[in-house]
């Protein structure tokens, strides 16, 4: 059983010197996986003491000499692409070829994408009689989930280590693998001492870390209810805060659109990782007379999804990440079936394996827009349906909820699909199946977040403008 018992701070691995730790299991068989230790207050008080001290000289670099770092990095890590996939896939539960393509190789070619800024973007800016120049925050806290562990990373790291921050990283200590990874990524990428920290630990580490003096600026992802505690927090001391939070994202099929495409692609959004995905889109929105044929196409649609050990090519769902989670997903299970919910597929006594955090597919129909169901985040495989009579009142439904971190929408013609698209409180929007846009910017409306990732837009998070007016 693996121990995890360093933190990587100022250019070094060190000890942990822990008073509590963390036990993980293997997602799809219960087992053990190892033990992690809890890093404490002291220990971020290094991690950012190290960081204040190497920002200046980072900053010095400039963007065209942060970037070859970059891209080191991003070298270092392909070469233990193959072995962080399966880590991560036994760690979360997500089928193994997905896990390579979307845990592994989709965060080493953002770190590419980030180094190529540097040729690009504009630092430096005339308005008028204005020099504006973008300088970076400072020390950057950032703290990042289970869900997507090395994605989550790269999103916040990339853009502040091209802006020139130093980062003291929190990653989560229920999805380890990618940290021992990362240590190594840096020392083969000789990466300046004190530049990125790692600090491994729990709530203690997190907390002490958002209110440290000398944090300019918290990045955080993860559950809405953390994340209002986090700003409340950062706000004391006025930090800069960028947050991505949950979601409860809609799928509105327009009529006349075609329904058997917007049920495959939100079915498979809606149970990607197993349900852990927080812009997932878990609400379908279909006008009442399609209901019957939807109802048809998406029981269809689940029985071709086969549910299993994420190490099989076949498998298309796994696991969830623990117990602990299955018990949450399994909770609101019980809560619709208590509502009389229109059971479409799964539910509470639907098989599953006998070994493993598994809960099936699952899909209720003709959800009340005022149920539970239908406005908390699941971050499980559990689909909602809901039905309108009218255009209007399925932009309603959409809108509906306290989130709004995306949305599809399927429509006749890509023109009608982009009106309604404008129309939603959603940070982003696919329209027909459009594909995902790594450039674009990522991030929500209301209680899904504040501030933006991807491309220029992550990148901007991480500077403050300066304004000098010359004669």
């Amino acid at each position: 059983m693996k121990q995890w018992t360093q933190h990587y701070i100022d250019g070094a691995r060190r000890p942990i010197r822990a008073s509590a730790s963390v036990r993980i299991h293997d997602s799809s068989t219960e087992a053990p996986l190892g033990e992690v230790s809890l890093g404490s207050a002291e220990d971020v008080a290094a991690a950012v003491a190290a960081a204040a001290r190497a920002q200046p000289g980072w900053q010095a670099l400039g963007a065209a000499g942060r970037a070859p770092y970059l891209l080191a990095l991003a070298d270092a890590l392909e070469g233990c692409a193959a072995e962080l996939a399966t880590e991560i896939s036994r760690e979360v539960g997500m089928p193994l070829k997905l896990s390579r393509r979307i845990q592994v190789d989709a965060p080493i070619a953002a770190w590419r994408a980030t180094a190529a800024l540097a040729d690009t973007f504009a630092f430096v800016r005339t308005i008028g009689n204005s020099r504006v120049t973008l300088a970076p925050v400072g020390v950057v806290a950032a703290i990042t989930p289970w869900n997507y562990p090395l994605h989550q990373i790269t999103a916040k790291l990339a853009p502040a280590l091209l802006a020139g921050c130093t980062v003291v990283l929190k990653p989560s200590e229920l999805a380890p693998a990618v940290t021992e990874r990362l240590m190594a990524a840096c020392e083969q990428a000789q990466l300046p001492p004190g530049v990125l920290n790692l600090v491994l630990g729990g709530a203690e580490v997190g907390e002490a870390l958002v209110a440290h003096a000398d944090i300019q600026m918290v990045s955080f992802t993860g559950s809405t209810a953390v994340g209002r505690k986090v700003a409340a927090q950062a706000a004391g001391d006025m930090k800069r805060v960028s947050m991505e939070l949950g979601g409860k994202s809609a799928a509105v099929v327009l009529p006349g659109a075609d329904l058997a495409r917007a049920v495959k692609a939100t079915v498979s959004s809606c149970f990607l990782n197993s349900g852990q995905t927080c812009s997932a889109t878990t609400r379908l929105i279909v006008a009442r007379e399609d209901y019957p044929r939807c109802r048809s196409l998406l029981a269809e649609a689940v029985t071709a999804m086969k549910l299993g050990d994420p190490a099989e090519g076949d498998t298309r769902i796994g696991p969830l990440l623990s117990a602990v989670q299955r018990q949450r997903v399994q909770a609101h299970i019980a809560q619709a079936e208590q509502a009389g919910f229109d059971r479409i597929a799964g539910g509470p006594d639907a098989p599953v394996p006998a070994t493993g955090y598994f809960v099936a597919p699952t899909i209720y129909g003709n959800v009340a827009p005022e149920s539970r169901l239908a406005n908390e985040e699941v971050f499980g495989p559990v689909l909602a349906v809901l039905c309108y009579d009218s255009v209007d009142e399925a932009i309603a439904l959409a809108n509906g909820t306290r989130y709004g971190l995306a949305a599809a929408v399927w429509a006749a013609d890509d023109r009608a699909g982009e009106a309604v698209a404008n129309a939603l409180r959603a940070g982003q929007v696919d329209v027909n199946g459009a594909r995902f846009n790594p450039a674009a910017p990522f991030g929500g409306f209301g209680m899904s977040g504040v501030g933006r990732e991807g491309g220029v837009y992550g990148l901007e998070e991480f500077l403050e403008p300066r304004a000098v007016q010359l004669p």
